[in-house]
């Protein structure tokens, strides 16, 4: 699924996209902050990022509200990352082919996977969002990053 969005993300609470170290060349993964399994699948991606055109931000922060907010995204049950490219929205097994394309090979050539009906794609998707505190755990808070990578995410 991929939602649309033309100009300016929101400026609230003093907090800004625009006041991060963002280029226009970089893409947003918005994330559960939580999720043991959503902070592992950053830290596989940071690893293989070779490009660094990936930035993250956590749900639970001011700007990953103001991107879920931006793309109509509910903060309700959230079971979804959500990626932001090129002013384009993309949730679940789209974001998740999407990013992998980006990523050094071999994991790029998981892309091939697109040839899967989107309904079947999401439906595993869905079921492992579903269940990812249940088979992975719950963090108490966000992950803090390193001084190395702090560039990385948006506060």
């Amino acid at each position: 699924m991929v939602y649309s969005f033309t100009g300016h993300l929101p400026h609230t609470s003093g907090t800004s996209l625009m006041n991060q170290k963002f280029e226009p060349h970089n893409s947003i993964i918005v994330f559960d902050g939580t999720c043991k399994l959503c902070n592992s699948s950053v830290n596989f991606i940071i690893e293989r990022d070779h490009k660094n055109i990936f930035k993250f931000a956590h749900m639970q922060t001011n700007i990953g509200q103001q991107i879920l907010v931006t793309y109509n995204i509910s903060n309700d049950n959230i079971d979804t990352f959500l990626l932001v490219k090129n002013g384009e929205a993309f949730i679940k097994s789209d974001a998740a082919l999407a990013i992998t394309k980006e990523l050094k090979s071999p994991w790029n050539h998981l892309i091939i996977l697109r040839i899967i009906p989107r309904p079947i794609r999401n439906y595993l998707y869905s079921l492992i969002a579903r269940n990812r505190y249940k088979w992975f755990g719950k963090q108490e808070y966000c992950m803090t990053p390193t001084p190395e990578l702090q560039d990385k995410f948006l506060t």
